[in-house]
């Protein structure tokens, strides 16, 4: 039986900065329909990293998502009754949207201070490649070459 088609969605550009991936972004932060907020706290994170980094926004931000990017994922596989862990390259898509989970999970776990604030400190973080998401992608590279012996079941 064949897998259903994916589409992908048509995204609007950011209102600030005119560009998609940002716009996704933003998304990402958003919860409960709150595009506003969620706005609100990217664009404040963004200028308080230029301010500390004396860079562009886009340029931190694109710099950042590109560090904490994974190339390499681990899939769980069933062959004969057992699961293997097979390493796989990871899709230009889907390694965006990691990069930017990552980033925003590290930046929801400090604790104490506003999300604009946390947020801005993970993409400087990102930016100098060290903090939560790129220990994050470190801890996915690991997997994924310790079960380098599995690759051969990747299709």
């Amino acid at each position: 039986m064949r897998k259903k088609r994916v589409y992908t969605k048509d995204i609007d550009p950011d209102i600030k900065f005119d560009n998609v991936a940002i716009s996704r972004f933003v998304n990402y932060i958003m919860r409960d329909g709150k595009k506003s907020t969620a706005q609100r706290i990217a664009y404040a994170a963004f200028d308080a990293a230029a301010k500390k980094l004396k860079k562009e926004p886009i340029e931190i931000f694109e710099k950042a998502i590109e560090n904490a990017s994974p190339v390499y994922e681990v899939v769980s596989k069933r062959v004969g009754g057992a699961n293997y862990q097979v390493p796989r390259e990871v899709r230009a898509e889907r390694r965006f949207f990691l990069a930017c989970n990552w980033i925003i999970d590290g930046a929801r776990a400090a604790k104490g201070r506003a999300m604009s604030e946390k947020l801005a400190d993970e993409l400087i973080a990102a930016y100098n490649n060290d903090g939560n998401a790129i220990k994050k992608k470190q801890q996915v590279h690991k997997m994924a070459e310790a079960n380098r012996a599995f690759a051969h079941f990747a299709r």
